[in-house]
C-alpha cells in the first residue's frame, strides 16, 4: 500500500484522515515539530521557521497531504496574527518544495493540500460559487490565494497537485461547530446577524473520505470540500439546537455586537458562502451525510 506523509496530522482534519487511511491499510507518517512517545504513527521532524526537515520524510512519501496552518479563528486578527496565519501555510509548503527540489528522484507521486472556501471571500451572498468562481478581496481570500499559490509551485516539479477548498467542518472535536454549539448548550444560542448568511458545511467523515477519494483516483486541480446542501446560519443554529435537544429562546445576535466582540473576524460569521459540490459529485464521490439533521445526529449521537 502507498505511504502517506501528512502535515498538520494531529489537527482536527488530520486526525480523521490519518485514522481512515490507517484503517484502509495505508502506511501513515506525520511531520511534527517535536516527536512524541507512544504516538500511533511514524514521525519525522521539521522546523518551518528554520526551514529544516528530515529528508527521510520525502523518501518515505508516495503521497503528501498538506494540512498544516495556524488556526484562522483561534485568536483576534492583529497584524502579527495575520502574518502567522499566512506564513504557517506558505512557508510550510515552501519547505516541502525546497526539500523535494533537492532530491527529485524521491518526489512524491501526488501532492494534496487543504485550502478553504474563504478563497471566494467571506460574504458572497446568495450566489452559488464553484471552483471557477473568482477569488474574493478580503483577508480570508488573501490567505487562501497565497496558500494555493504556494501549493501550485509543486507543479513546477511535475508533481500532480490537488487543492481541496474546505467548508465548515461538522465535528464535536473542534472547528466551528463547538463554538456555535456552546451557547446553545447554555440556553443562550441564537442565529448571528440576519441569520440568512450561507454556511457550506461538510461532515468530517465525508471530508476525510474526500481526501481518500482524491488520492485513490489521482484527481488533480481544485475541488470544493463541501456537502451538497448548504444551509443558512439560522437553519444550522436550529438544527444544532434540535440535535442537542435544547430550545432557542433569544433573538438574533445583532451584527454590531458581533463586530464589537470580534472586530474584523466578525465578517467570518456575519457573511457566508453558498458553495457548489457539483464537481466533487461529478468525480464519482458520494456523500455519506447529505442531510444536515442526520449529520448533526451522527456528530452528537442523538
Amino acid at each position: 500500500m502507498k505511504k502517506v506523509l501528512i502535515t498538520g496530522g494531529s489537527g482536527l482534519v488530520g486526525t480523521e484522515i490519518s485514522a481512515l487511511l490507517k484503517g484502509k491499510g495505508y502506511d501513515v507518517a506525520h511531520l511534527t515539530r517535536n516527536k512524541k512517545d507512544d504516538y500511533p504513527y511514524q514521525q519525522f521532524e521539521w522546523d518551518i521557521q528554520k526551514q529544516e526537515m528530515e529528508e527521510e520524510a520525502i523518501r518515505f512519501a508516495d503521497v503528501i497531504i498538506h494540512l498544516a496552518g495556524a488556526g484562522v479563528a483561534d485568536k483576534k486578527w492583529t497584524d502579527d496574527r495575520k502574518e502567522i496565519i499566512i506564513k504557517s501555510r506558505t512557508e510550510s509548503a515552501s519547505l516541502l518544495h525546497k526539500t523535494i527540489a533537492k532530491m527529485p528522484a524521491e518526489a512524491p507521486e501526488h501532492f494534496i493540500s487543504a485550502s478553504a472556501i474563504g478563497y471566494y471571500g467571506m460574504d458572497t451572498g446568495d450566489k452559488l460559487m464553484d471552483e471557477k468562481s473568482a477569488a474574493g478581496n478580503d483577508f480570508l481570500a488573501e490567505v487562501t490565494i497565497k496558500w494555493e499559490a504556494s501549493v501550485d509551485q509543486f507543479e513546477t516539479l511535475e508533481i500532480p497537485t490537488t487543492k481541496i477548498r474546505i467548508g465548515i467542518v461538522l465535528s464535536d472535536k473542534g472547528g466551528a461547530l463547538p463554538q456555535l454549539a456552546q451557547p446553545i448548550k447554555l440556553y443562550a444560542g441564537a442565529p448571528l446577524g440576519s441569520g440568512k448568511q450561507w454556511m457550506s458545511w461538510i461532515h468530517i467523515v465525508d471530508l476525510a473520505r474526500l481526501f481518500l477519494h482524491v488520492m485513490e483516483n489521482k484527481l488533480t486541480g481544485v475541488y470544493n470540500g463541501v456537502g451538497i446542501n448548504p444551509a443558512t446560519n439560522k437553519e444550522v443554529t436550529k438544527a444544532v439546537a434540535k440535535a442537542l435537544n435544547k430550545p432557542l429562546i433569544l433573538p438574533n445576535v445583532p451584527s454590531f455586537a458581533m463586530k464589537l466582540i470580534l472586530g474584523e473576524m466578525a465578517q467570518m460569521v456575519l457573511g457566508g458562502n453558498k458553495v457548489s459540490a457539483e464537481k466533487t459529485l461529478n468525480s464519482g464521490f458520494r456523500f455519506k451525510f447529505e442531510d444536515l439533521d442526520k449529520a448533526l445526529e451522527d456528530v452528537y449521537g442523538s
